[in-house]
């Protein structure tokens, strides 16, 4: 079978422009492609899209959301995303989810567990995958993000899977990054080890319902005393606030608390921030065009099996390895 053509990049922009979801999801499936001429569209699509983006309205509010398995992340989302879209909002979620090992593709099924947020016309929810690197989640996020806001997204959610590195890229591309926990877990320390603490603007107990939210709220004020060691004199202190995304109860507050920490960055504050993203994204769209080229080069496909199989013969060690590599590469 051929490849699939590359659209009409016209159509497909004003498509998006007009806020045509078919057209949205064409165009993020093009940012998200690892096909050469599709990466070539997708940066002439984005550099069509991004002053569109870049006008819509105030900028859009980009928040990033992460918190360890089981603490209802979807659940607190779905609750979220309904309450802002029935406050007049347009609503975008992207689900960072780990990818196949043997498609790329995401194996996490966001809509099915968002069902409700899925049928609302104002929201749009897009499983994004990180083809099994962090550059993945960079490029294909921020990508994403730019798309939905041409779009005229204001509220962009970005979901991420388990704590670790990548929630620390996904909160370098957003305007504030909120950090769901639960009581009775040990997340305090967990956090504060994996960094987590550090990067978050917001933090929200989640499950303070039933029997639950009296260890909801001691595990706040624990959380509370937590970031007062890990964050200095003058810093935005993060709130600790409890809510029950399953009862929706509090969730407003959550979102009151994002708002609070918008406001703090103030008006010079977010475009600081935003700048700063551009250039990090911009690093990442190098480093990802680098790792693609290196994998096409023919002098490197020359040697590769070669090097493979000395390095696991331990005939060759990685630094050599590596070094010849690169040789084949800057050889052409």
């Amino acid at each position: 079978m051929p490849p699939a053509p590359v659209p009409d990049l016209d159509e497909l922009a004003d498509g998006v422009r007009s806020g045509r979801r078919a057209a949205l999801s064409r165009a993020i499936t093009l940012v998200e492609s690892s096909r050469a001429d599709h990466r070539v569209a997708a940066r002439d699509l984005l550099t069509r899209l991004t002053p569109d983006a870049a006008v819509h309205r105030a900028p859009a509010v980009r928040v990033g959301i992460s918190g360890v398995p089981g603490v209802g992340k979807s659940t607190f989302i779905e609750a979220l995303g309904s309450d802002l879209t029935a406050a007049g909002n347009k609503v975008g979620v992207l689900a960072v989810d780990p990818s196949s090992v043997r498609t790329g593709g995401s194996v996490l099924g966001d809509k099915t567990r968002m069902g409700r947020l899925a049928n609302d016309p104002d929201a749009y929810i897009r499983p994004s995958p990180t083809a099994g690197t962090l550059g993945g989640v960079a490029r294909t996020t921020t990508q994403a993000m730019i798309v939905l806001e041409a779009a005229g997204y204001d509220v962009v959610l970005v979901e991420t899977v388990g704590v670790g590195q990548s929630e620390i890229t996904v909160a370098r591309m957003v305007d504030t990054f909120c950090f769901l926990t639960l009581a009775r877990t040990g997340d305090q320390l967990q956090g504060i080890k994996k960094g987590i603490l550090e990067i978050a603007d917001v933090v929200a107990v989640n499950k303070a319902d039933g029997a639950g939210e009296a260890d909801a709220r001691v595990a706040a004020r624990d959380l509370s005393g937590a970031l007062r060691m890990v964050r200095g004199r003058g810093e935005w202190a993060p709130p600790v606030v409890t809510c029950s995304a399953l009862e929706d109860r509090d969730v407003d507050e959550v979102w009151a608390k994002v708002l609070a920490h918008r406001e703090h960055l103030g008006t010079e504050g977010l475009r600081e921030k935003r700048a700063g993203q551009q250039l990090e994204f911009t690093w990442a769209l190098v480093r990802d065009e680098l790792d693609a080229r290196l994998k096409a080069s023919p002098g490197v496909a020359a040697v590769r099996d070669e090097v493979r199989d000395a390095v696991l013969a331990s005939r060759m060690a990685a630094p050599e390895a590596a070094d010849r590599l690169l040789a084949a590469y800057d050889g052409g």
